[in-house]
């Protein structure tokens, strides 16, 4: 009797947790916070990650502001997929600086981002210290900044004008973004190799080149999404976005390689030892990057730690900085002109702004005279400078940060990371987040960038990380920046943008925040006349 009571009780006990299992998994949504991934068994959170891969940086705001700042993302076992993702500023602050030395790009970045080489970007330790070096050393010279003017100021009033000019006389509709794209690839590939590729003309030519960098980019994001082992095997097999990779990689290095051959000859048959072929000329326009990497002295190249350059390293270099120019510059301008054009007050400002520097005999004049800024026009305007980082801190062009523990680690968080984590840092996270920025994080609010003195107000680097953070700070801000100023301040002071009707903004899924649908506007030419300080706009006919 007490035997068959007890099989009793554990068949009833075995019933009710089979019925509370089902209970459980039934109502799991009513248990489980929606914004947190579910850890699936041997899966991890993996099917939740590709579920919503598609609006990856909206689900990293909401996964953040659930878990505080930082999240454990379990991949499936033995994948080593799983990542220490995080948004607080003091674990940033820890990874980038404060122990920088145990937070390198590790060898998994190398192999994620292997088409790049051996660049500035893939780079540790003495290796980008020297690369770093010799780069600041270029990126800062007169002649390279007197370039850089010239070059962003020419291809504005012979590349970009014309472009919008066609486009408000049709009343068409253009892809903002493709032009900008276009316009970021003509300019960086002159300033760093002293070619124009002629991308930004009215026919709107196809360019292999920057196809390339753009399927190599989409191949490298799925790398961050999938186990090693897959995209290892695609590779092998030569199919899927591997495919994709490897094809590039071969453009990328058949146009690099031509424009070094080019460079070289054209240096050889001048037999100087400054100035650049191919429009790189030193005389009063400054020289291009090639130029300078290849003119380089013995012992300029001693004192920074390198040898004379190959191809290979100029390959390298060229890549890394391609990439760095066109993708960063035109993902900035693309959110920066649909920001302002959509707040009227803010766009007003910047107008006003840009007015006050006009030469003078502009101002009086009653109707308003079509004007192409310099950089030196642009430099103090406090405002147009704020707006940019305002931009800059809503749509970061790198929204993701991507390092490696060295050796096992606590975070001032109180989270463990051992180098089978990869850390993940998310730019556009961050700048959502109420516990950095405040209630109205999300607003496009310029005047929090300035100081009641009326000057920028500077926002430590692991707090706004657009241009990285800690000992690897972008070496290219004041050039981002100055492009930037040129190429809006023309649009903003000549021209009105309108986003076409239904028209949906949205990220894309890359290793570049651009808009997934591109950026559809209509144009029109704007006309002031200051006798009774009326605007207006119109169409071109």
């Amino acid at each position: 009797m007490a035997l068959l009571l007890t099989s009793s009780l554990e068949i009833l006990m075995g019933v009710l947790l089979l019925l509370l299992a089902l209970f459980l998994r039934k109502n799991a949504r009513k248990f489980h916070d929606d914004r947190i991934p579910v850890e699936w068994p041997i899966l991890g959170m993996l099917p939740g990650l590709f579920q919503e891969v598609h609006r990856i940086h909206d689900r990293c705001v909401e996964v953040f502001t659930a878990s505080g700042g930082t999240f454990l993302f379990k991949g499936p076992r033995l994948a080593r997929l799983d990542m220490l993702a995080t948004a607080d500023p003091a674990n940033i602050h820890y990874i980038m600086s404060s122990n920088f030395h145990n937070f390198p790009k590790g060898p998994l970045f190398l192999k994620m981002f292997d088409f790049l080489g051996g660049g500035i970007f893939n780079s540790d330790y003495d290796d980008w210290r020297f690369q770093r070096k010799l780069a600041r050393l270029l990126l800062t010279h007169r002649r390279f900044n007197r370039f850089l003017a010239k070059t962003s100021f020419d291809k504005v009033e012979n590349g970009l004008i014309p472009i919008l000019e066609m486009t408000a006389a049709r009343g068409s509709v253009v892809d903002l973004q493709d032009v900008f794209q276009r316009l970021t690839f003509d300019t960086t590939c002159t300033l760093v190799t002293g070619y124009d590729p002629g991308c930004l003309s009215p026919s709107m030519p196809d360019v292999p080149f920057s196809k390339a960098m753009d399927d190599a980019e989409e191949a490298v994001f799925l790398r961050h999404v999938v186990p090693e082992s897959v995209w290892r095997f695609e590779r092998w097999v030569g199919i899927g976005p591997e495919r994709k990779l490897k094809e590039a990689c071969r453009v990328l290095d058949s146009v690099i390689g031509r424009y070094i051959a080019m460079k070289r000859e054209a240096l050889g048959e001048r037999n100087v030892n400054k100035g650049g072929g191919g429009g790189g000329e030193e005389k009063e326009g400054g020289v291009d990057l090639l130029t300078s990497y290849l003119l380089q002295d013995d012992e300029t190249m001693e004192n920074v730690g390198l040898t004379n350059p190959d191809d290979k390293f100029l390959r390298d270099t060229i890549l890394n900085l391609m990439i760095a120019g066109r993708d960063t510059t035109s993902s900035a301008l693309t959110w920066f002109i649909w920001l302002v054009s959509n707040h009227p007050d803010i766009q007003t400002k910047i107008r006003d702004e840009l007015e006050s520097v006009l030469p003078v005999d502009e101002k009086k004049q009653e109707s308003r005279k079509w004007h192409i800024f310099k950089a030196d026009e642009l430099n103090k305007l406090t405002y147009l400078h704020a707006a940019m980082c305002e931009s800059l801190r809503l749509y970061p062009p790198v929204p993701f940060e991507h390092k490696e523990a060295a050796k096992p680690d606590i975070l001032p968080s109180g989270h463990k990371v051992d180098p089978n984590v990869k850390v993940l840092i998310s730019l556009y996270a961050m700048g959502r987040m109420e516990f950095i920025w405040g209630e109205d994080c999300s607003k496009f609010k310029p005047e929090r960038w300035i100081s009641e003195k009326g000057t920028i107000k500077h926002e430590p680097s692991y707090k706004f990380m657009a241009f990285n953070a800690g000992p690897r700070t972008c070496l290219g801000k004041e050039v981002a920046f100055t492009q930037m100023k040129v190429v809006a301040s023309a649009i903003i002071h000549n021209y009105e943008i309108e986003t076409v009707k239904g028209h949906n903004v949205e990220p894309n899924c890359s290793i570049i925040l651009y808009m997934k649908h591109g950026f559809k506007v209509k144009v029109s030419r704007r006309s002031i006349d200051r006798s009774n300080c009326k605007l207006e706009h119109k169409t071109v006919v």
